[in-house]
């Protein structure tokens, strides 16, 4: 780096964040393309530990690059990689092997996208953020409790969380009116269906609207696929239904449907293109649009998951309580 610095001084070590990346080495590759993927979101270092199970001895690589050509005047910054290859042998010792890898005084995120949570745990101590996939978990009931435990411990970036964005976002611009405020106490039904392994994403959507509008949480109960249940607000019931979508391919929901007493519906979809949204007012009088550029992808939610571990999302937790509440 300094030798680099001295070739070209507009070249300057990026010092925003580190991050700690437990994988074992026959997915080194996948997870290295991952994150190859994710823009200008990338760790200022990033440390992976790359364990295979019958390796006996340490070894390690170091690797300093910037993405950019700097001409005169111009800054750009260096990104650094270590990869640690360590074995079964080693795992006992992994915070004595990480942290003098880790940049201090950085804010530190750790991410293990295959599992491998008691690593992760004995890492805990170097972190303020951990990047999990609630899609990734054996059960929805576990990825939960697992969360909650979390985030106890720690600032909690949940890749599942993030799928939901456009979503949310929609759904509270839709409501954002002045006119519109006052269905906000008067919804009845929220119907949401997602991708099989996502069940926490679409809790999390219902958690959301939960958590935000003072609903009162009730357990919901398990129908086949689907989840099924009312939350209450004062003396009004809401009928809460997750359904399952065995023909969508990606990670995160397929579709959301809100009603209201009033007769209003606002529903959204995955389209081409975007998400599709179609609402229905009052007085039956009904509208169809695409929403362009809703999704971000697969990489782009890698990227977002990185950004917001130097942000603080005030509603995951009071989404993630209120899930706790509805779980069976």
């Amino acid at each position: 780096m300094r030798r680099l610095h001295a070739e070209n001084g507009g070249l300057v070590p990026a010092r925003a964040l580190n991050m700690i990346a437990f994988v074992e080495s026959r997915f080194a590759d996948e997870v290295a393309n991952r994150l190859s993927k994710v823009g200008r979101y990338h760790a200022s270092r990033t440390i992976v530990l790359s364990y295979e199970k019958r390796r006996t001895s340490l070894d390690a690589r170091a690797v300093v690059s910037s993405e950019t050509q700097t001409g005169a005047g111009e800054l750009g910054l260096l990104r650094e990689r270590v990869v640690v290859e360590i074995g079964e042998r080693h795992l006992d010792d992994l915070l004595t092997i990480a942290d003098p890898l880790v940049v201090s005084d950085l804010t530190t995120v750790l991410w293990s996208p295959r599992g491998h949570e008691h690593e992760l745990d004995s890492l805990l101590s170097l972190a303020q953020v951990v990047l999990v996939d609630s899609h990734d978990a054996v059960s929805f009931g576990e990825a939960i409790a697992r969360a909650c435990r979390l985030s106890r411990q720690a600032y909690v970036v949940d890749l599942a969380w993030l799928r939901s964005i456009p979503w949310r976002e929609r759904i509270a611009a839709a409501f954002d009116p002045p006119a519109m405020r006052p269905e906000l106490e008067r919804i009845e039904t929220v119907s949401v269906r997602h991708h099989p392994a996502s069940t926490v994403a679409a809790m999390l959507f219902a958690g959301w609207l939960a958590s935000r509008l003072g609903w009162r949480g009730q357990r919901l109960n398990e129908h086949g696929s689907s989840l099924i249940g009312t939350q209450r607000a004062g003396k009004r019931e809401i009928a809460i239904h997750l359904e399952q979508a065995p023909e969508q391919q990606a990670p995160g929901l397929q579709s959301v449907a809100i009603a209201t007493t009033s007769g209003r519906r606002l529903g959204l979809r995955r389209g081409e293109g975007g998400l599709r949204a179609r609402s229905r007012d009052g007085e039956g009088r009904e509208r169809e649009w695409t929403i362009l550029g809703a999704s971000r992808g697969e990489p782009g939610i890698l990227g977002e998951g990185i950004r917001q571990a130097l942000l603080r999302e005030p509603t995951y937790v009071p989404a993630l309580t209120a899930v706790e509440e509805m779980a069976p």
